[in-house]
């Protein structure tokens, strides 16, 4: 079950709004909804939850290119919402990267074998397994793996009353300790 709403920092505070995030499939159209909700371009924060599975904040100041901090980036990444937020950028990967990967497997075939034949190959990356390799960076997998972890921007509301080590802190019912840290719970509860 997800939860998604808007707060936009007005001169009276924070005004709220659940949101409809079924026709946003990028992060553009996330930001282009955010902005339509600013007033005089101030800060809109917007909040996604999947439910004890991870939250996401995305903030938008004006013109500037939105701020995201994701609490479970793994989590995030089974989810379409997650998958809006987990940006090439935000994962360290050059853009389109993931694509080119994709299209380069499919047209060279990188498992060593044809279509349809079966991998009988021995697997030889497993034949030290009693070896540390905690310290390996030549990981194969750089391309795919996303931390398990907080992901982004962790100063994002550090202006606005929460700080970072408070945020990484956060599991469940985050948004309500995010929003009674701006000032903001019971305008957030009005549509919740």
């Amino acid at each position: 079950m997800y939860f998604a709403a808007l707060l936009a920092r007005t001169e009276d505070g924070w005004e709220a709004s659940d949101t409809d995030l079924d026709d946003v499939e990028t992060l553009s159209d996330l930001t282009d909804l955010a902005r339509e909700a600013s007033v005089d371009e101030d800060t809109v924060l917007v909040f996604i939850e999947q439910e004890g599975a991870w939250f996401g904040v995305i903030r938008v100041d004006g013109e500037e290119d939105p701020r995201i901090y994701v609490s479970n980036a793994s989590a995030a990444t089974r989810s379409s919402y997650g998958e809006i937020l987990l940006t090439d950028e935000l994962l360290g990967r050059e853009p389109g990267a993931e694509d080119s990967i994709a299209a380069l497997e499919e047209l060279v075939g990188l498992d060593g074998t044809e279509d349809g034949e079966p991998d009988n190959a021995p697997d030889h990356d497993n034949d030290n397994a009693d070896h540390d390799n905690s310290n390996n960076d030549d990981d194969d997998d750089g391309i795919d793996a996303v931390p398990a972890g907080p992901l982004g921007d962790t100063g994002l509301l550090s202006d606005l009353g929460l700080p970072e080590a408070e945020l990484l802190m956060l599991r469940t019912d985050a948004l309500v300790e995010i929003a009674d840290a701006l000032g903001a719970a019971e305008v957030l509860e009005t549509v919740r």
